[in-house]
């Protein structure tokens, strides 16, 4: 087992030199980039007022791929700020382009694209005025490696502890090898998505949310797979306490399937936030490889922790944490993939007022995305209930 994390952490390594920093050196500030995108967003109106919407709309995408994206802003502001505040920039940049689109008087086209220049100018600042230190590169290097990979560590995890709970030890080589699989194509895919950035900045976002939506797909059915054998072979074939069942070869294939998507989605974005961090970082940068150590450490911990703990869980609710654990990551998934379609400009945002961003979780304030959520939670629901029903049934014909 530290064998396979101390691959994960050189392929990391590999994947974060190479790569092509974010920064250009004419910037010497935030404040400066933002000047800059405030003359691109102040053409999108006069384009507005001349009767250009369509040209308008393509001057604020200009302002978000080839600056906020391309230069590093958005991931700068996760790493420093937060992501529930750089989600609310990146939803006010379409909502700037709704309002176009809308072809919405041009005082509320104004006022809208006035709140953009706002938050950008906000966020400059405070990024600014931060005084670089070791511990705060220390503590950005950490968040990332921690945030971007506690996803996909519980889900690796959870798969883990499932197989060798239910006696398919032997079976979790696919699941590590799907994991190791994807962390080489995270690399490649983030050379790719730097390609894509430079010609067309909507491609990555549309390839993002495509993934997070496949991997939607596929948690959902392994969680409900996993429930259904927790209520079957618990009451069942597992009621003596000991495990002898086997697992399908397409089942396993699912969980591999599963820990591929769940670490390729994680694995680029990781990649890219460091990117940005390294081109961001003037000293300290001994700092950064301190900070992702300690979080590769800390995932590792994660993972024993979720490994070793399930063995003194009792089989029925480990079957069901597990379950409802890859529900929730299916649901946060859901959003997630559908922000970055919004994004591309492939799905329209709708703003649902009293709702806040929580990123971590995937939930958003628009319709488009928590819509959707509902409906795949009372999917949810409906799938515990039917299961339920399914083992009272069969307790009643066992008795």
């Amino acid at each position: 087992m530290r064998k396979v994390f101390a691959v994960i952490a050189v392929v990391f390594v590999i994947g974060v030199f190479p790569a092509q920093a974010y920064a250009d050196d004419s910037y010497e500030t935030w404040n400066q980039v933002v000047d800059e995108m405030e003359a691109v967003i102040d053409g999108a109106y006069d384009l507005y007022t001349s009767g250009e919407a369509k040209a308008a709309k393509e001057q604020v995408d200009v302002a978000y791929y080839s600056y906020y994206e391309k230069l590093g802003f958005e991931r700068t502001v996760m790493s420093h700020l937060s992501g529930d505040r750089a989600a609310k920039v990146e939803y006010q940049f379409s909502f700037a382009k709704k309002a176009i689109n809308a072809d919405k008087p041009e005082k509320e086209v104004k006022a809208s694209l006035d709140e953009l220049v706002t938050l950008l100018r906000e966020d400059a600042n405070r990024l600014d005025a931060k005084q670089e230190s070791a511990v705060g590169v220390f503590l950005a290097a950490l968040l990332i490696i921690t945030r971007e990979g506690f996803e996909a560590i519980i889900i690796v995890g959870a798969i883990i502890a499932y197989l060798i709970k239910s006696g398919n030890k032997q079976k979790t080589n696919a699941v590590y090898i799907g994991s190791l699989i994807a962390l080489a194509a995270s690399v490649l895919m983030a050379f790719i998505l730097n390609s894509l950035a430079g010609a067309n900045g909507a491609n990555q976002e549309i390839i993002e949310g495509v993934t997070m939506l496949i991997a939607v797909a596929v948690l959902f059915y392994v969680s409900n797979w996993m429930v259904s054998k927790s209520e079957s072979e618990a009451w069942s074939r597992y009621i003596e306490g000991k495990v002898e069942g086997s697992i399908a070869r397409g089942s396993i294939f699912s969980l591999a399937f599963a820990a591929f998507l769940a670490v390729f989605r994680e694995g680029a974005e990781t990649i890219l936030f460091y990117q940005a961090l390294l081109a961001d970082t003037e000293t300290y940068f001994n700092m950064i490889w301190v900070g992702l150590g300690v979080g590769c450490v800390a995932l590792v911990a994660i993972y024993l922790l979720i490994r070793f703990a399930s063995i003194k869980i009792p089989l029925k609710p480990f079957f069901l944490g597990t379950s409802i654990l890859l529900f929730v990551m299916s649901i946060s998934f859901l959003g997630s993939g559908i922000k970055e379609l919004q994004e591309g400009n492939v799905v329209g945002v709708t703003s649902v007022p009293g709702i806040g961003s929580v990123d971590i979780l995937g939930i958003y304030p628009t319709a488009e995305t928590l819509v959707p959520q509902i409906l795949l939670l009372g999917l949810t629901v409906v799938m515990f209930v039917v299961q339920a029903k399914k083992v009272k049934k069969m307790r009643k014909a066992a008795s």
